[in-house]
């Protein structure tokens, strides 16, 4: 197949072949963490920050000299008051999304072992939901691919 060819949908527009203006890269880390009913948190934004309302998987921006894991460990703590270890998360997937100002990767891991109970320590609201009813929540755009795969795997 010669490239020049535009009947596939690989080589027609959005690729990264194309002139598109750069964008900084925002490394995001999430985690599905699930309970002993396959249940799987999700955390609801918010008022005053950025997409407010709309429901995601707990996590956070990875720091300078951070690794993902050492991220989510973070943010567990923070947002959450519960404890994990790295060698709890397991990778699964990632999401890659460009917003207007920036663009999204976000692995995404899932953690079944933590110590603690569950408190929004950060003002969110949190629900406990059944995989295949995870897309009646309003989401994120770059989370909305995710749920497909959750509902899919667990």
């Amino acid at each position: 197949m010669t490239e020049d060819r535009n009947d596939d949908g690989c080589w027609g527009k959005g690729g990264t072949g194309d002139a598109v203006p750069a964008k900084p890269v925002v490394l995001v880390a999430a985690v599905a963490l699930v309970d002993t009913d396959g249940r799987v948190l999700i955390a609801r934004r918010p008022e005053g920050k950025p997409m407010a309302g709309l429901w995601e998987f707990p996590g956070g921006k990875v720091r300078d000299g951070e690794v993902p894991e050492q991220a989510l460990v973070r943010e567990l703590r923070e947002e959450l008051g519960i404890d994990t270890r790295d060698s709890c998360l397991a990778p699964l997937a990632f999401a890659s999304h460009a917003y207007a100002d920036f663009h999204l990767l976000m692995p995404l891991y899932v953690c079944r072992v933590w110590r603690g109970t569950v408190s929004p320590l950060e003002g969110q609201e949190l629900a406990w939901v059944r995989p295949p009813r995870l897309a009646d929540y309003p989401m994120p755009p770059a989370d909305v691919p995710l749920v497909a795969l959750l509902r899919d795997f667990l």
